[in-house]
C-alpha cells in the first residue's frame, strides 16, 4: 500500500491486518515499485497524488512488469474523471476518499482472490506445458490417478489381457491407449471396437472380416478389425453389451488367437493384446447368466479399476484448465479465466458423467454458453450429491492439496490449514490419506 498521509496509511494498514491480510505500506511509489516482480503474490493499493512518482505513473510502471497485477487506485473526492482514466489504463478498481475500512477491505479482498486465481491458473498451465509421457495423457495428482499411472507402466508390456472397470466417462479408452503406447506394441495398430455400437447383423463382418461373395453385397475382401490389430492392441469397449451368441465367437478367437474371415476356411494367426472395458461387474453378470463365465475368466487376468471423478476431486482444477485450453485451441477462442465461484461449483458437483462431463462443461464455458460458466453446472445439477458427500469431497481435496504443497510435512500442513495435529491425523485416516505418499522427489520438486 502506498499512501503519503501517515494517519490514513496507519488506519488503512490496521483495517487490512484485522481482516487477516498481510500488509506492507510505504509513503512513496518509488519504494513500493522496487518490490514488484512478475508473478508478485499480492495486490497494489496506491494513492494518486504522491510526492515524486504519482499513483498513475506507478500503475503504468507495474503494468509493464506484470500486466495482470491488480492495482487499486485511491483518488480524492473530485478526481472521478481521473479514476475512470485509471480504469481504462488497467487499474483493477478505485476508491474515492474518504473511504470506510469496510469499503477498503472489500475491494482488496476481491482483488486478492482474483490475483490468487490468476496465479493458480498460470501454475496449472505451466504444469500442463511440462507434462510428458503418461502424465500428459492421464492428468491428475491424486493418489488414485497416480496408482493407475503406476499400474499402467508396470503392466504395459505384460502379455496377459487386461480388463478395465470404470463408470461412464472415467476414461477407460484413454487408459487402454496408454497401455498400448507404453508397450512394445506401440508402433503397431490400436484398434477400438465399441461392442454396443455395432449392429449384431454386421458384427462378424466388421470384426472378423469377409471374403468376396461371402454374402450379398460383399464385392471385395475386407480385413476385419481383429486382423487389423495384429501385432498391436485390440480394445473391446462396453463388452458387457455383447450378445451371448457373439461372445462365443469372440471367446474362440481369444483362446486360439486365430481369426477366420466370413466366406473362408483359412485360419489366420493373430498376435493381439486384448484390453476389454466394462462399466458393469462381469462376475455379477456371469452369475446371472447374462455374460459367459468362460469369457469372463478369459478376460479376468489383469484388472484395473478407474476411480470416478467424485473420488478424486483434487484433480478437477488441473483437468478443467487442460480442457479449457484444449477447447480454446479447437474453437480458436481466448481461454477464459475461471472464477472462484465456478471453481467451487466444479468441486462440489456430483459428476455423474465423470471426466467426459467435465470436458463438455469446459467446451461450453469456452463457447460462452452461460454467464460466467456457473449456469452450466446449475442447469445440470437437478439431483445434486448429498451435502455431506460434497463437503467431504471438498475437505479431502483441500487436505490432499496442502499435503502435496508441503511434501507430506504434517506439521506444516497443520499450520496452513489451522488445524490441531490430532484433528488433521483423524481426517487423514478418515479419507485414507498417508503423508508418505506425498514425500516423493516429485512432490518435493512441486513444493
Amino acid at each position: 500500500m502506498v499512501e503519503d498521509d501517515a494517519t490514513v496509511r496507519a488506519g488503512s494498514e490496521q483495517a487490512l491486518e484485522l481482516a487477516g491480510l498481510e500488509v506492507r505500506s510505504f509513503h512513496s511509489a518509488e519504494l513500493a515499485y522496487k518490490l514488484i516482480t512478475p508473478g508478485f503474490a499480492g495486490v497494489l493499493v496506491s494513492d494518486v497524488r504522491l510526492p515524486g512518482m504519482s499513483g498513475l505513473e506507478l500503475l503504468a510502471a507495474v503494468k509493464l512488469i506484470d500486466p495482470e497485477l491488480p492495482v487499486i487506485i485511491v483518488t480524492g473526492h473530485g478526481d472521478i474523471t481521473m479514476a475512470v482514466q485509471a480504469m481504462r489504463d488497467g487499474a483493477y478498481d478505485f476508491i474515492a476518499k474518504p473511504y470506510s475500512s469496510e469499503q477498503l477491505v472489500d475491494v482488496v479482498q476481491r482483488a486478492v482472490a482474483t490475483r490468487r486465481l490468476m496465479l493458480e491458473v498460470h501454475s496449472l498451465r505451466r504444469k500442463l506445458e511440462h507434462n510428458e509421457g503418461i502424465e500428459a495423457m492421464l492428468l491428475g495428482n491424486s493418489a488414485a490417478i497416480r496408482d493407475v499411472r503406476r499400474l499402467i507402466l508396470d503392466l504395459a508390456d505384460e502379455p496377459a489381457d487386461v480388463l478395465i472397470y470404470g463408470e461412464t466417462g472415467t476414461g477407460k479408452e484413454m487408459v487402454a491407449r496408454c497401455l498400448h503406447q507404453h508397450s512394445r506394441r506401440a508402433k503397431h495398430n490400436f484398434v477400438a471396437i465399441n461392442c454396443g455400437a455395432i449392429p449384431e447383423s454386421i458384427f462378424e463382418s466388421e470384426v472378423f472380416g469377409h471374403e468376396p461373395g461371402a454374402f450379398t453385397g460383399a464385392a471385395k475382401r475386407q480385413i476385419g478389425k481383429i486382423e487389423h490389430a495384429d501385432q498391436g492392441s485390440l480394445f473391446l469397449d462396453e463388452i458387457e453389451s455383447l450378445p451371448m451368441a457373439l461372445q462365443v465367437k469372440l471367446l474362440r478367437v481369444l483362446q486360439e488367437r486365430y481369426v477366420e474371415r466370413l466366406g473362408s476356411n483359412n485360419l489366420l494367426p493373430v498376435d493381439v493384446r486384448v484390453i476389454a472395458a466394462s462399466k458393469a461387474d462381469l462376475k455379477e453378470l456371469s452369475d446371472q447368466q447374462k455374460f459367459r463365465s468362460d469369457l469372463y475368466y478369459r478376460l479376468n487376468l489383469i484388472v484395473l479399476h478407474l476411480p470416478p471423478l467424485r473420488e478424486r476431486r483434487e484433480d478437477i482444477p488441473l483437468l478443467f484448465e487442460h480442457f479449457v485450453l484444449d477447447a480454446a485451441a479447437r474453437y480458436k477462442r481466448p481461454a477464459p479465466i475461471i472464477s472462484g465461484a465456478m471453481m467451487h461449483s466444479l468441486m462440489a458437483h456430483a459428476w455423474p458423467g465423470n471426466v467426459r462431463e467435465l470436458r463438455n462443461i469446459a467446451d461450453r464455458f469456452v463457447l460462452g454458453l452461460s454467464s460466467g460458466g456457473e449456469g452450466i453446472l446449475a442447469a445440470r445439477d437437478a439431483a445434486p450429491a448429498p451435502l455431506s458427500e460434497q463437503v467431504n469431497g471438498f475437505e479431502r481435496a483441500l487436505i490432499e492439496r496442502e499435503l502435496r504443497n508441503v511434501a507430506g510435512n504434517v506439521a506444516e500442513a497443520c499450520i496452513v490449514l489451522s488445524l490441531p495435529k490430532q484433528t488433521l491425523y483423524h481426517k487423514m485416516q478418515k479419507y485414507n490419506l498417508v503423508a508418505e505418499d506425498y514425500r516423493s522427489p516429485a512432490a518435493a520438486t512441486e513444493r
